[in-house]
């Protein structure tokens, strides 16, 4: 596992692009390049952060929504930890950290693998934490929330991006992993 840098460059980058949906794109006139400026990265306070089982061994669903008045940004990878270990999980497929808009009242997606199924290798944890930014302290979810009574198991662990379903993430997991 490696850490991810601060989001510094990527928001201010950001900021002069147009952010429309979930994906930054070029400006089509300075107006709309003014509207992208004004945009800041999503308080803490006004996400509400949510774990669940993932259907599948190792596997846990994440969402965020937007309860805030305004869009927001926040990085397009869910930082994801795990309780007494260095480092968080990683994207999959490899990608860099960049801007995701999240409008008002809005929900985004992810799916985390914590290990392989069949990883014999790996260190056992009491909990996972979930940051919907790098600048967020996040939220901590025991074992048992997301679906892993036992303890959840670590090895190589790797996250989606944020997705508009969950559906998408599970797919964007299931495509990358095989």
């Amino acid at each position: 596992m490696r850490l991810r840098s601060a989001l510094t460059a990527a928001l201010s980058a950001a900021a002069a692009l147009t952010l429309t949906g979930t994906a930054a794109s070029a400006p089509a006139d300075a107006a709309s390049a003014g509207t992208a400026s004004r945009l800041g990265t999503c308080q803490e306070k006004a996400l509400e952060v949510h774990a669940a089982p993932g259907g599948q061994r190792n596997v846990a669903h994440i969402d965020v929504i937007n309860n805030g008045a305004r869009a927001c940004m926040m990085d397009r990878i869910p930082t994801i930890t795990f309780r007494g270990l260095d480092g968080s999980a990683e994207t999959v497929p490899p990608a860099e950290s960049g801007p995701y808009v999240l409008s008002p009242g809005e929900r985004a997606y992810a799916a985390v693998r914590t290990a392989d199924p069949a990883a014999a290798e790996g260190h056992v944890v009491g909990s996972l934490s979930v940051a919907a930014d790098p600048s967020h302290l996040g939220v901590t979810f025991g074992a048992a929330t997301v679906g892993m009574p036992e303890g959840v198991h670590v090895w190589v662990p790797v996250t989606t991006l944020w997705q508009e379903s969950r559906a998408a993430a599970d797919r964007a997991l299931a495509d990358t992993l095989g």
